[in-house]
């Protein structure tokens, strides 16, 4: 019996864990961006090295997550009055749920950059969650379709609509919900949807002149470890925090005093990469020494790239080099320790996705359905240029060896042919 309990109990540990060719959230298996996937295609178009291209009906810029086969997604009516999640079959991209989450009364304005359906799930195994920054979360059960909790008390002005994608850590769901009228950190029960701890940004941080604008964020925050423990780190509103994760904590803090953060931290070489929000063109791009505690703004802050610094796009770290993308189209390799600049790119179109890095090539789509392929290194080398009919907003993601792009209309599955 006790070796009976003892198999049971290792399936569950594995079943839990990420298989390899899942994509369990927003940013990966790893949360920065990068994919240990070999054989991922590098060259598409509309009639070349397309599995399936399935529609999406409505609109949403969440980037699709993977989990045992499945893709989800979410999506929106574009006046936000209902919210859906949506499951497609990896292998032959039909659509095999089609879930009303939530139905708002009265859905806030949003920018008209923005989509009611931007933040991108979590999934693990047998549950995936979809949030909706304020107008609720909730928790589906993937191979019933069964909507197991919702929540629709966490709350913001969010001005400019939602994009944080919730966070899974142990038994915890976290998000964050940063408006001009409240900013705040709430961890779940995944299991229950129940309230486990809450953080307040901390009111200390404005002076009485500080406008409500200047005060929300749309920024992801990201699990790292530090000295072999887990910490939360948030690059918020006027300043980035490290968490314990379990209690929400706060462990140290950064102040850097700018807002709309978007882009999201990686962490290496015992740096953290974070950008400071504020508005394309004004940003400032800062690497933080790990550890400490307190305000460690004047002792931990290594360099600071102030020039083409990206404001959407999160960064990707591969080995000691560095690559951003501005919203103008600057691609920028740098030296991840120094931040000295290694070479610079101009490239063609707009950018709001983030980057996505293999061990031989970084995939980075613009707005206008062109994605660029390029080998890192200490030189430009282009590999591709693919085109695709309609818009790229969303983060690739992958599967495998498949590639998945979501567009303002379909979601593709590209995979090189034999």
């Amino acid at each position: 019996m006790r070796m009976g309990a003892l198999i049971v109990a290792v399936m569950i540990c594995m079943s839990s864990a990420p298989a390899q060719g899942d994509w369990p959230a927003w940013r990966g298996p790893t949360a920065d961006g990068v994919s240990d996937a070999k054989g991922l295609p590098i060259r598409w178009s509309e009639t070349e090295n397309i599995v399936w291209k399935t529609g999406i009906h409505d609109f949403g810029h969440s980037t699709p997550v993977v989990w045992g086969g499945q893709i989800w997604l979410t999506t929106a009516k574009e006046d936000g009055t209902a919210l859906y999640a949506i499951c497609v079959d990896l292998n032959s991209g039909k659509v095999i749920r089609d879930i009303e989450v939530f139905r708002p009364e009265k859905p806030q304005a949003i920018n008209a950059l923005n989509s009611y359906a931007t933040p991108s799930a979590a999934i693990e195994a047998g549950r995936v969650y979809v949030h909706f920054g304020t107008f609720g979360t909730a928790c589906i059960d993937t191979a019933s379709g069964e909507v197991l909790w919702r929540r629709t008390d966490l709350n913001c002005d969010h001005m400019q609509g939602p994009a944080s994608s919730p966070v899974l850590f142990e038994d915890l769901l976290i998000l964050t919900l940063e408006g001009v009228d409240k900013q705040f950190m709430a961890a779940l029960d995944k299991k229950t949807g129940e309230s486990v701890w809450v953080y307040n940004r901390p009111a200390d941080i404005y002076t009485p002149d500080t406008k409500p604008v200047f005060r929300k964020s749309y920024q992801t925050p990201a699990i790292i470890t530090v000295n072999g423990n887990p910490q939360l780190v948030s690059n918020g509103a006027l300043l980035v925090t490290g968490h314990e994760p379990r209690t929400g904590r706060e462990i140290w803090r950064v102040r850097y005093g700018v807002d709309s953060t978007i882009s999201s931290i990686v962490q290496g070489h015992g740096l953290l990469f974070v950008n400071t929000g504020g508005h394309p063109g004004e940003s400032e791009f800062w690497a933080v020494r790990e550890g400490g505690a307190g305000d460690v703004t004047d002792s931990h802050a290594v360099w600071k790239m102030t020039k083409d610094t990206p404001f959407q796009s999160s960064p990707v770290l591969v080995d000691d080099l560095l690559y951003t993308v501005t919203d103008e189209g600057v691609l920028t390799c740098m030296e991840a320790a120094t931040g000295k600049p290694v070479w610079s790119q101009r490239l063609k179109g707009k950018y709001g996705s983030s980057l996505l890095a293999t061990a031989d090539r970084i995939y980075l789509p613009n707005m206008k359905g062109k994605t660029t392929v390029f080998a890192p290194g200490r030189e430009y080398r282009e590999l591709a240029v693919n085109q695709l009919d309609g818009e790229l907003w969303s983060s690739p993601s992958v599967a495998g060896k498949a590639l998945l792009l979501r567009t303002k209309t379909h979601l593709y599955r590209i995979e090189q042919k034999d």
